[in-house]
């Protein structure tokens, strides 16, 4: 599995921060300056995560997002 089998919400903060997140996965998210940043850091804190899952022998979550 990759990211673009997960819904990403991305927002922008009052500050000018991105946040980027994939609600279905628990601490998937990640918070950059720019909404390409927050991008690619959301990439790399899922395949941390997904390699986490795949050590365990579990599955990622499913997507349910609407």
């Amino acid at each position: 599995m990759n990211t673009q089998t997960y819904k990403a919400i991305l927002y922008c903060q009052g500050d000018g921060a991105w946040v980027a997140e994939i609600s279905a996965i628990a601490d998937c998210d990640a918070l950059m300056s720019t909404r390409g940043e927050v991008l690619a850091e959301l990439s790399k804190v899922f395949e941390m995560i997904a390699q986490e899952y795949r050590e365990k022998g579990l599955p990622l979550p499913t997507d349910a997002t609407e």
